[in-house]
C-alpha cells in the first residue's frame, strides 16, 4: 500500500512541477488578455489568479494535445464572463426622479463625467484609448479582438478557446473590429484630431 501512495505522491509533485512551469511561462500572456478584458490592473490580477486556481483544480482533465494557452485563454473568459453574471444589475431611473430621503425629496445631481486636465492628456495615448474602446465593446466581440489582433490566435484557435464555430468567430470579430473603429473614431473627433 505504501508503494502505491509513494508513486501517486510522485505523480502529483510531477504535475505540480508541470503546471507550475506553465504558470511561469504564461503568467504574463494571461495577465495581459485579463487586462484588456477588465480594463485595470487590480480586476485583472484578481481574474488571473482565479483562472490559475480553475486551471490547477481542472489540471487532471487537460487534454495534452490542446496547446495549454488556449485551455487557458478560455478559462479566462469564463471567469470574466462568469464575473460579469455577479455584478448587480444597474438600476435605470429617470434624471427627473427626485431621491427620497428623511429631510425631502431632493433633486437627482449627475456628477460631470467629462474628462478634466488630466484625463484629456492621458487619452491622448493611444493604448489608453484602445483600452477604453475595447471596454466598450459586448463581451463576446472584445474577446474575438483581443484574441486575434492583440494575442495573434488564429480563428481556428479562437474558436476553440471561445467554443464556437470558425464562422462566427470571424463574424465576431468583423462586427467587433467595427464597433471599435466607431468607438476610436469618436475620440478621435472629441480630440479635434
Amino acid at each position: 500500500m505504501e508503494l502505491t501512495d509513494s508513486v501517486a505522491e510522485a505523480r502529483r509533485r510531477e504535475e505540480r512541477k508541470a503546471f507550475d512551469e506553465l504558470v511561469e511561462r504564461y503568467h504574463r500572456q494571461a495577465y495581459n488578455i485579463a487586462y484588456r478584458m477588465t480594463g485595470n490592473s487590480a480586476d485583472a490580477e484578481d481574474l488571473v489568479q482565479e483562472a490559475f486556481i480553475r486551471a490547477y483544480r481542472f489540471f487532471g482533465q487537460y487534454r495534452r494535445d490542446m496547446p495549454f494557452e488556449n485551455w487557458l485563454y478560455r478559462i479566462i473568459s469564463n471567469v470574466f464572463v462568469d464575473s460579469l453574471r455577479k455584478r448587480p444589475k444597474a438600476r435605470i431611473r429617470s434624471l427627473d426622479e427626485p431621491i427620497v430621503t428623511s429631510e425631502g425629496d431632493a433633486p437627482f445631481e449627475v456628477a460631470d463625467r467629462g474628462p478634466g486636465p488630466e484625463d484629456n492628456v492621458l487619452t491622448k495615448d493611444l493604448d489608453t484609448r484602445i483600452q477604453e474602446a475595447l471596454a466598450m465593446l459586448p463581451e463576446f466581440f472584445r474577446l474575438a479582438v483581443i484574441y486575434a489582433d492583440i494575442e495573434g490566435l488564429s480563428y481556428e484557435e479562437i474558436a476553440e478557446v471561445m467554443g464556437t464555430s470558425i464562422g462566427t468567430v470571424r463574424s465576431r470579430i468583423h462586427r467587433g473590429r467595427s464597433l471599435l473603429r466607431d468607438k476610436l473614431k469618436v475620440y478621435r473627433d472629441l480630440m479635434g484630431e
